[in-house]
């Protein structure tokens, strides 16, 4: 093989299993330059006054670096860690190890591809290619049954197209070895100190980060506990750690793929049957794709324009820390804003609900409470988080695809019927980690 070395660009897909640009640049070139930055762009105060990213997402993320850190080290190889923008960090790094190319995995939102087109930019100045890749989707754009600017707007007629005509590729192989330069600086993964936070008031949640932990629950989830044989009776339920599959988090960041999930599922139905609960599991890895699609198809045209945001008035603003701050006196709403708060995770059902009650009973702007959950969630993903608001507040889709009314005592009944949830967040908050 020519003497040939390549750039891998980490940034949502800190994974070594089903992972394209890992395996393509270590058949392409004689040594690869595994690389993560942290960005303090993501670590900042947005236009809503949030932080970006919240101290919950942040130490998971931190955890999923370091467990991507370790598994190259096993595989001989090394991750180099860095701070700063990568538009100017990679063309250091280029001329430093004589890239030959860099690979990396094509994003959606704006912020992000903003940031890939600025890389794209600086690097070219060196006469070096930027490759995008597609990684963070089920179904890959080229197996789609219409082209992107074709796919349906409503989620159902989406989801049926695909899943008729539609083809889900197996995952790519994981690496068996990773060669990197010889001369590959040593470095260290930050902690949150480093990154603008204080570690003393972290609340610790037994959800840590990176590909092990993630794999783990998933086979957790599908064959220890087999607990996607509830999944049906349970989806709407807000108690309970198997209210749901939990994956979201390590899905977001790509520490698991989707496809791995996808046929994971099928490998559960052939062995222990359950097809009903695999296909509602399925349809909500659907709703992520989706979503992505719906941003490359429209770009933020399909909510708002976030840049002509106007700020809350002083009765707003009110409203809106009584809601951030669980002070509603709403206790379904205030219970949920306390998981989010001591936990960042929050039940689909539950999002609902106090989406739901900002947007119909505040009459407060949607784009704060997501901007809000950007912070604190820590299964944050842009198009899924800000698609889903928009969709609650009846933009960027048709109405007919969600019931905008809004009853309270229909949402208690159905996922709180006993009370026991509010109970948990709201009178035994200390036992909270036990939930």
């Amino acid at each position: 093989m020519t003497s040939r070395t390549i750039l891998v660009w980490f940034r949502n897909d800190l994974r070594i299993h089903d992972n394209e640009i890992l395996i393509e640049a270590s058949l392409k070139s004689s040594e690869i330059v595994p690389v993560y930055i942290f960005d303090p762009r993501y670590y900042a105060e947005t236009i809503y006054g949030t932080r970006k990213t919240g101290k919950h997402r942040t130490q998971f993320i931190i955890e999923s670096v370091a467990d991507l850190k370790r598994s190259f080290k096993k595989l001989g190889g090394d991750l180099l860690v860095l701070t700063g923008k990568p538009e100017e960090v990679l063309p250091q790094l280029v001329k430093e190890y004589h890239v030959d190319e860099v690979y990396h995995h094509r994003e959606v939102a704006s912020e992000e591809t903003d940031i890939s087109s600025a890389v794209e930019d600086a690097l070219w100045k060196s006469q070096v290619n930027l490759k995008h890749f597609i990684g963070h989707t089920l179904y890959h754009k080229e197996d789609l049954p219409f082209p992107i600017k074709d796919i349906p707007d409503l989620f159902s007629k989406f989801r049926k197209k695909v899943e008729r005509e539609g083809e889900i590729r197996e995952p790519f192989q994981t690496p068996e070895e990773i060669v990197v330069p010889g001369n590959l600086a040593q470095s260290e993964v930050p902690v949150l100190k480093d990154l603008g936070f204080e570690e003393d008031d972290l609340t610790v949640t037994d959800i840590k980060g990176g590909e092990t932990a993630g794999l783990q629950r998933l086979n957790e989830y599908l064959w220890e506990s087999d607990s996607l044989r509830d999944y049906k009776a349970k989806r709407n339920l807000l108690t309970g750690f198997n209210r749901n599959s939990l994956l979201s988090p390590w899905l977001s960041l790509g520490c698991i793929s989707l496809r791995k999930v996808y046929w994971e599922l099928k490998r559960y139905e052939r062995e222990r049957g359950g097809t009903d609960n695999i296909n509602l599991l399925i349809n909500e890895l659907l709703f992520r794709d989706f979503f992505r699609f719906m941003f490359k198809k429209h770009s933020t045209a399909y909510f708002v324009d976030t840049e002509q945001i106007a700020p809350l008035t002083s009765e707003q603003a009110v409203l809106f820390n009584k809601w951030r701050n669980s002070e509603t006196g709403v206790d379904l709403v205030d219970a949920n804003m306390q998981e989010l708060k001591h936990r960042g995770t929050m039940a689909n059902k539950g999002r609902q609900t106090v989406a739901s009650y900002l947007i119909n009973e505040l009459q407060l702007p949607w784009s704060y409470g997501a901007a809000y959950f950007e912070e604190m969630l820590l299964d944050y993903a842009p198009a899924s988080n800000w698609g889903n608001w928009a969709l609650l507040a009846g933009i960027g889709t048709p109405q007919k695809e969600i019931n905008p009314s809004f009853n309270l005592d229909k949402q208690i009944k159905d996922s709180d019927p006993k009370g026991d949830y509010i109970k948990v967040w709201l009178s035994e908050l200390t036992e909270f980690s036990k939930h």
